[in-house]
């Protein structure tokens, strides 16, 4: 005959034991960094500053624009709605993204 134990395991600590389990904690996440390539920032040409600056002074309010800049040793493009364009700070903001305009690289829009 089987005994019975003597105290139940709680619902929680049940739970824990179907949890999944990680055995090399942060392995994720340093073969991600390990697989990141860094990139150094790119100087603008005089001609490439030009058409920057006339992209730039098409973006409005309300415009979606497709915005490369660089963060973090890399280059990221983003598409989104320009919600805010600080020339005072030098800020571009598209949608929550801040972006400064010495880290941007091109601008341009969406057919």
């Amino acid at each position: 005959m089987a005994s019975k134990p003597k105290h139940k395991m709680p619902i929680e600590d049940r739970a824990k034991q179907f949890m999944p389990f990680a055995a090399l904690k942060g392995l994720p996440d340093a073969l991600a960094a390990k697989e990141k390539i860094t990139v150094s920032k790119i100087e603008l040409s005089e001609e490439m500053a030009e058409e920057l600056d006339r992209q730039m002074h098409r973006l409005m309010k309300g415009n979606i624009a497709n915005v490369v800049y660089f963060h973090k040793d890399e280059y990221i493009k983003i598409t989104g709605m320009v919600a805010r364009i600080d020339e005072t700070s030098r800020l571009l903001q598209i949608v929550n993204t801040k972006i400064n305009f010495d880290d941007i690289l091109e601008v341009t829009f969406p057919d």
